[in-house]
């Protein structure tokens, strides 16, 4: 499942650069995550470094793009295998 980000977010800036995947990026009006290259830090991390950082917890998992944790670890050995 990637990560979502609400629209409390308030533009901190502290989730883009601890992302190992670059899935973040400045929208429209907030940061935003791309589905394809989030793997909730599976391969990297123990746990999503953007949600550790994050100073008003506005990053959720993204109930529109569910994927197990095999799938995720996929994910990540295609974009760094």
């Amino acid at each position: 499942m990637a990560l979502k980000i609400l629209d409390a977010c308030i533009n901190c800036d502290m989730c883009d650069p601890e992302c190992p995947n670059e899935a973040i990026a400045l929208g429209d009006k907030i940061y935003e995550i791309d589905p394809d290259k989030c793997t909730e830090c599976v391969g990297h991390y123990d746990n999503p470094t953007c949600v550790s950082v994050c100073p008003i917890d506005c990053i959720i998992k993204d109930p529109d793009n569910v994927e197990t944790e095999e799938e995720l670890l996929g994910k990540f050995l295609l974009m760094h295998g």
